[in-house]
This record gives C-alpha cells, sequence and structure tokens, in this order.
C-alpha cells in the first residue's frame, strides 16, 4: 500500500492545537493590517434615470442634486469679499441666463419724484400766508358780484316777464296790444340778448298791419344791451373760475379762509347794495339815466311812449326787476353772513384745524387736537 500525503499519526491542520492569545495585545508589537476579502466585490448598480414631463432628467442616487428653490432663484445670496458672484445652479465664470437672474424690486423713481414735488408744493403754499390774504380779499371782491351777475340772468328771462305781465297792477299797453301779445314780442326781446342771432332777428318783427314791431333805432339799441349783457356774462363766467380755484387753494392753504372771505364780501357788498337802494328809491329817474349814461352814448337810449320798447318794458318793469334783482341778492348776502360769521367757536375750531393741517404737512409731529 502506498504512502499517503498525510501522516495518520499527525493530527489535521484544523486539530493542531493553537497558541492562547493575549487578550491584551502588546503594545511594542505593530498591529498588521487585516487582509483585504479577495473575494471579487460585486460591480456597483448603476443609477437609475427617469425623465420627467418636461424632457429634464432626474437624477436619483446619493450623487442626485435636488434643484434650487424659488427662495434661492429670487432671494439674492451674500458674496464674500473677491469672490464672483454667480446665481444658483449656474457654474462660476458662466454668464447666468435671463431667467435665473434674480428680481429685485426696482425703486419707482418717477413716482418719488412726483411724490417729493407734490409734498414742496404743499409745503410752500402752506407755508405763505401773504398769497392767502391777498387771495381772501380777492375772493371776497367777486365772489358777491358773481352772485349778482347770476340773479340779473335769473330776473331777465321769460318766467319773470310772464310773472310781470299778469301780476295786479302792471300797468297795460295804452295803444292796444294784448297781455298775449305783449308776453310773445316781450320775449323775443329777452332772448335775443343772449342767443347769437343777428339784428334781424327783431328788425324782421312785424305787426299784423304789416308795419315793424321796432324801429331801427331800437334795434340798435338793443344790439348795444346785448353786447352789455354778453360781456357781463363772460365776466361772471371768469370770475366764478376764479373764485373756484380760489376756494380750491384757499381750503389747502388756511382753514376758515374761504369763511372769512365770504363774510366779508357779504358785508361790504350789502352796505354797497343798501346805499344804491336807498338812492334809487329816493331818485329813480336820476339812477336810471346815469345807469344808462354808464354803458350807453347819449341819445341812444331815450324812445317815445309810441315805441315798442315802450309799451313791452314800461318804466314800472325796471323798478320792479332793480327791486327783485336787489332783494334776491341781498337774501343771499345775509344768508351767507349768518353762515360765515366769525364766531368765536369757529375761530377756534379753524385754529385746530390750521394746526393739525401745518403739522402734517410741514413735518412737525406734533398733531394739533380738534375740539369734538
Amino acid at each position: 500500500m502506498s504512502k499517503q500525503s498525510w501522516q495518520p499519526d499527525e493530527p489535521a491542520e484544523s486539530e493542531k492545537p493553537t497558541a492562547q492569545q493575549d487578550p491584551t495585545p502588546d503594545p511594542t508589537v505593530p498591529i498588521r493590517a487585516t487582509e483585504p476579502d479577495t473575494a471579487p466585490a460585486a460591480a456597483p448598480r448603476r443609477p437609475r434615470r427617469r425623465i420627467d414631463p418636461e424632457g429634464e432628467a432626474l437624477h436619483t442616487g446619493s450623487t442626485a442634486k435636488s434643484r434650487p428653490s424659488i427662495d434661492d432663484l429670487v432671494t439674492p445670496q451674500p458674496v464674500a469679499a473677491g469672490s464672483t458672484a454667480t446665481t444658483p445652479g449656474t457654474a462660476p465664470g458662466a454668464t447666468p441666463s435671463p431667467n435665473a437672474l434674480p428680481t429685485e424690486p426696482l425703486e419707482d423713481s418717477f413716482e418719488d419724484a412726483a411724490a417729493a414735488r407734490a409734498k414742496a408744493r404743499e409745503r410752500a403754499v402752506v407755508g405763505s400766508p401773504a398769497a392767502a390774504r391777498v387771495m381772501q380779499v380777492v375772493l371776497a371782491i367777486l365772489a358777491p358780484l358773481v352772485i349778482l351777475i347770476a340773479v340779473i340772468r335769473l330776473v331777465a328771462s321769460p318766467v319773470f316777464l310772464w310773472f310781470e305781465y299778469h301780476r295786479p297792477g302792471f300797468p297795460p299797453d295804452l295803444y292796444g296790444m294784448d297781455t298775449e301779445q305783449r308776453l310773445t314780442l316781450g320775449s323775443y326781446g329777452l332772448d335775443y340778448l343772449f342767443n347769437l342771432a343777428p339784428p334781424a332777428y327783431l328788425a324782421d318783427l312785424r305787426f299784423a298791419n304789416g308795419n315793424p314791431v321796432f324801429t331801427d333805432a331800437e334795434v340798435a339799441h338793443m344790439v348795444d344791451v346785448k353786447q352789455v349783457m354778453w360781456g357781463t356774462m363772460i365776466g361772471g363766467l371768469i370770475a366764478a373760475v376764479i373764485c373756484l380755484v380760489l376756494i380750491v387753494l384757499l381750503y389747502r392753504m388756511r382753514k376758515g379762509a374761504i369763511a372769512r372771505a365770504l363774510f366779508a364780501g357779504a358785508l361790504w357788498f350789502t352796505i354797497a347794495l343798501t346805499l344804491l337802494a336807498i338812492v334809487a328809491v329816493f331818485g329813480w329817474e336820476a339812477f336810471f339815466a346815469g345807469f344808462h349814461q354808464v354803458f350807453f352814448a347819449d341819445g341812444t337810449w331815450t324812445f317815445y311812449q309810441t315805441d315798442s320798447l315802450i309799451r313791452l318794458y314800461p318804466g314800472q318793469f325796471w323798478i320792479d326787476a332793480a327791486a327783485w334783482i336787489a332783494g334776491i341778492t341781498l337774501a343771499i348776502m345775509i344768508i351767507t353772513m349768518l353762515l360765515t360769521a366769525p364766531t368765536g367757536r369757529r375761530r377756534y375750531r379753524n385754529e385746530q384745524a390750521q394746526r393739525f393741517l401745518e403739522s402734517q404737512v410741514l413735518g412737525d409731529g406734533s398733531a394739533a387736537r380738534t375740539q369734538p
């Protein structure tokens, strides 16, 4: 029998006794690194990729980069000194795309400049008491005149003419015209004063017998009256616009200035109108002649009793018209004075309101307390 490669008397390798190891290693003996496992390692699994609906690759795994949030795109990141600012998702040195640029709210310089100019204007206006006094004086002069012109236009109407012809005691025509005929022809005369018709509007009027209603002298006088009335109405309209502008400015400049101006205007105009009424009552003929001499040339406003202007608009008509104009205007002036009288309570409230306005516009920081 052939001899085996191993001796039966010798124990197997696994059965050989091993040296007992000391649980505490010797610090003087270097520790040998363990031998790596010689078994072949499995190949790393390739990370899977999937495509989103927009066509962008979404990486999965530990190496996938997350998308930057919207806050990272909008909010600018702090940049260290000496470094180049880059937007999220952009390599250093690369030009960022327009969509990736951070958007910051830009200052609206136009609105700021306009607000600054408006604030400067308010400071300049509020801080000029001399200008406010001048505007108060102008308003006190023009406001009563505007009211007077408006009352004149109210009286010079066919409505007032109808009232006059139908009121008891109005003198009838001594030459045969009845009330309806007088009202028709008289309305033509008043309407001509405010329309754009030529003089033929009156010159072409005829009586039933074919005679002209107005003579050439009467038509020429009505043309003069029309020019005066148009100039008065246009002047009153311009004055009314000026008054409105002054009221708006004074409202922004001085609290209570409008009331003081209207009170002063109503006061002086009431005195003046009262004096004129006294003169007219005690000397109507002189007052009427003096009024016409101011606006018309001598010899152009005197007519015969048989002329149509005298028959349609007798002396009583002008007395009643003057009385109505004066009465309505005086009533408006008295009501204005009652509403704008400078009482102690109104002065106090206006002073408190003015202090509050100045504190708001001038930036004093202390708002005045108003009386409840």
